[in-house]
């Protein structure tokens, strides 16, 4: 069943599987994607569960937010969707990005469960080469308008950044630009040993975006947090092996009889 609900005047969008008294889920995906992209993890717990699979701000159905938010925004927008909508004790699931709202949401919420699918949350190691960009390119922005006007050299900052950045910095609105970045560089080892939810990590060991080395940092950190990983796995592991995937995250979340 598809939802909308509007918190603080933003319009949040949902999809709502699974037995209405069971045990509730909030599952969220990765940076530029939607609900959709996590359905079959929904499907692989929806019998047994209620998963509120959710479009976070920007994302899918939802609106974007009005600035730059951080994680921190994200995760109070995820914790007041928690409350209007009286979800007690929700598991957790994020993958990527949804990961790093999941990981903050559970540092400084009571909850028993949480279950991180190749997540962000540990800012990634830079070399020379990123920061030489990062910084040309902020002189550019304010030099290339100065020797070519505003109007040209706009043009020419927006094909720089084209060239320069990631995929999914290029084909993201200019306030979710700044909102990734952002995100991208916060680190959340910090909070990690705040979490007192029984925690699952799902890795795929072929993962470039959010090394293995970043859940093994993870499964140190957390006090009680195991890792499952798959060698011929990448960034979206539960596609890259579903019944596997499957298979784990059941064991973990639903009790045999």
């Amino acid at each position: 069943m598809e939802n909308d609900i509007e918190i603080d005047g933003m319009r949040l969008h949902y999809e709502v599987t699974g037995p209405e008294n069971s045990a509730p889920v909030l599952l969220m995906h990765g940076w530029g994607c939607d609900h959709t992209t996590v359905r079959s993890i929904a499907n692989a717990i929806n019998k047994d569960m209620r998963v509120y699979n959710v479009d976070l701000p920007g994302h899918g159905s939802s609106q974007e937010p009005p600035e730059a938010w951080g994680v921190d925004a994200f995760t109070r927008m995820m914790e007041k969707f928690v409350s209007i909508l009286g979800i007690k004790d929700p598991t957790l699931i994020g993958h990527s990005f949804g990961g790093r709202i999941s990981i903050l949401m559970a540092s400084r919420n009571p909850l028993s469960r949480i279950v991180l699918v190749d997540a962000a949350g540990i800012k990634p190691k830079r070399l020379l080469k990123y920061y030489i960009k990062v910084y040309s390119f902020k002189s550019a922005k304010k030099i290339l308008p100065l020797i070519f006007g505003n109007k040209r050299g706009g043009k020419m900052i927006e094909a720089w950044r084209g060239k320069a950045g990631s995929a999914d910095y290029r084909n993201s609105s200019p306030v979710m630009r700044s909102v990734m970045s952002r995100c991208v560089n916060e680190d959340l080892k910090g909070v990690m040993p705040s979490i007192k939810a029984s925690t699952l990590l799902i890795w795929g060991e072929k993962d470039k975006a959010t090394p293995l080395s970043d859940a093994k940092t993870m499964e140190r950190l957390i006090p009680d947090a195991g890792l499952v990983s798959w060698p011929d796995c990448g960034h979206y592991s539960f596609l890259d092996n579903p019944g596997g995937f499957r298979a784990v995250l059941r064991s973990f979340l639903i009790p045999k009889s």
